[in-house]
């Protein structure tokens, strides 16, 4: 089955998963707060909806996720929001599967971190351009990252911000599996039904004791990282929806 809750995210539930698909294309599908509001929002129903036990976050057109919305100026909310996606993914007691291709950037990487298990298309791009651009990384990035990658490489990804491809992602320990993009859908329904067989108890205690040991410091991190954004943009991100 699947339906549209909103044009910018597609949501269909079968077999178990739910899968979110951004939807803005024309825009390389850049987080505005509409479609953060409509993955937050999305996301809380798949916490409460017994027949979703995984779900899988993937991208329509020719990148998953440019990064935010630049067209307009920043604002509270759309720090609030962002941080609200990452919170909700990481606190998701069911195993969540991004699935990415062509650009993959700025926030839609560090949601891209959120997740349990991550398959990247060879034709991936990554690029962290926060630091360039004067403004600082979200989404957790600053516990996601170095736990994955180490502390080092995490500094070097974010203070330089050079593009990386996939097969370094994996090497890092970012994504799990690099597959040639007409692969991507098969093996990422095979892998989602996966995750979607895993007993829900057993899927909820390796979540939940994995994140409090190897992400302790996730809430931290999202404190810290609004409290950096707000510092670098000089009042704080200004009020405004």
């Amino acid at each position: 089955m699947q339906h549209m809750t909103k044009s910018i995210l597609l949501v269909g539930v079968s077999d178990g998963v739910m899968t979110l698909t951004l939807n803005r294309p024309d825009k390389l599908n850049a987080i505005d707060n509409e479609l953060a509001q409509a993955l937050v929002d999305a996301i809380d129903a798949a916490a409460g909806d017994g027949r979703v036990r995984a779900l899988r976050v993937r991208g329509n057109g020719r990148a998953f996720c440019s990064g935010r919305d630049v067209s307009a100026p920043p604002t509270k909310r759309d720090l609030t929001l962002v941080q609200a996606v990452a919170t909700s993914l990481v606190r998701l007691d069911k195993p969540v599967l991004f699935t990415v291709h062509g650009w993959t950037i700025g926030a839609g990487f560090e949601w891209m971190l959120n997740a349990d298990v991550v398959i990247a298309a060879s034709s991936s791009r990554f690029r962290l351009p926060e630091a360039s651009l004067g403004v600082f990384v979200t989404g957790g990035l600053s516990a996601t990252l170095p736990a994955y990658a180490g502390l080092s490489r995490a500094k070097a990804i974010t203070f330089l911000g050079d593009e990386f491809t996939p097969e370094q992602a994996c090497a890092w320990g970012l994504v799990w599996r690099v597959v040639p993009p007409e692969d991507l859908e098969v093996v990422a329904t095979q892998t989602a039904k996966r995750l979607a067989a895993l007993q829900p108890a057993v899927a909820r205690q390796f979540k939940r004791v994995f994140h409090q040991v190897g992400l302790q410091n996730f809430d931290g991190a999202i404190r810290l990282e609004t409290e950096a954004q707000q510092l670098l943009s000089g009042d704080g991100a200004k009020d405004g929806a």
